[in-house]
């Protein structure tokens, strides 16, 4: 079975479970990591048992950057396409006054991102730098809309999914010659277990199966940026060119 490989950097969160789905349904081989692989040990069994692919469970800690390049060496195979999908919102009024918790959500979201993204990206662009016969990778980044412009509610999180989005930027130009396409995902808000306790209308939350789906989409025709679902493409053009008086007058600041 030659199928490929798609490496799911948090495969618990709501998003990464419909995504695995689809990339099954195409045949893919998976690698599925979390921190507590108990969380997805069912997705295995059913996965192969439906879709006749060979799924891989292995634990991974975001946070536990000395241990990143031993983790990547342990899978023992470059696979033909990464998702990272691993988030952390974490709460803004706690990181206002607790520089741990604003750390936390750094880290999260950005900093050991970096770590475990350039360990495999750089692993992607040996091979290829050494092959006639260029793979097509590809390496996958969940940001976010929140990095477009920085709202009171969650504004470490959205810078750093502003640097993430930058970083992935970069990364893209970085390695376009190896044939390595970067694809930035910036979802609005989704219906997941990190945004239920969000006030907004529930008429503007998608379903993770929507994301999923334009995800795959983006893959298959080698995008580089894509806002899902498509509306928040507008939505984030008028606030991220509203003058500062009047974009905060908008979020209830006067």
């Amino acid at each position: 079975m030659n199928n490929k490989t798609a490496l799911i950097l948090g495969a618990n969160s709501d998003i990464a479970k419909k995504l695995i789905y689809i990339f099954a349904e195409n045949k893919f081989n998976l690698i599925l990591t979390a921190r507590d692989i108990e969380q997805i040990k069912t997705l295995k069994s059913d996965l192969e048992i439906k879709f006749d692919i060979k799924v891989e469970n292995v634990t991974f800690d975001i946070l536990n950057t000395d241990k990143h390049l031993e983790f990547y060496k342990s899978l023992n195979i470059t696979p033909d396409v990464v998702v990272s999908a691993i988030g952390f919102m974490g709460e803004q009024k706690e990181a206002f006054v607790n520089f741990s918790h604003a750390k936390e959500i750094i880290d999260t979201n950005l900093t050991a991102q970096i770590s475990i993204i350039d360990i495999i990206a750089n692993d992607m662009k040996t091979k290829n730098d050494k092959s006639e016969n260029k793979t097509k990778y590809c390496i996958i980044g969940i940001s976010s809309v929140a990095g477009d412009r920085g709202r009171s509610e969650n504004y470490v999180y959205g810078a750093a999914k502003s640097a993430f989005t930058t970083y992935l930027s970069g990364l893209r130009g970085t390695l376009k010659k190896y044939n390595i396409n970067i694809i930035t995902v910036k979802p609005g808000l989704i219906a997941t277990k990190m945004t239920e306790h969000l006030s907004f209308p529930k008429l503007l939350f998608a379903k993770p199966e929507t994301v999923a789906k334009d995800i795959f989409k983006a893959y298959r025709k080698s995008k580089h940026i894509i806002y899902t679902p498509k509306t928040w493409r507008i939505i984030m053009a008028i606030l991220k060119f509203l003058p500062e008086r009047l974009y905060l007058r908008a979020f209830g600041v006067k």
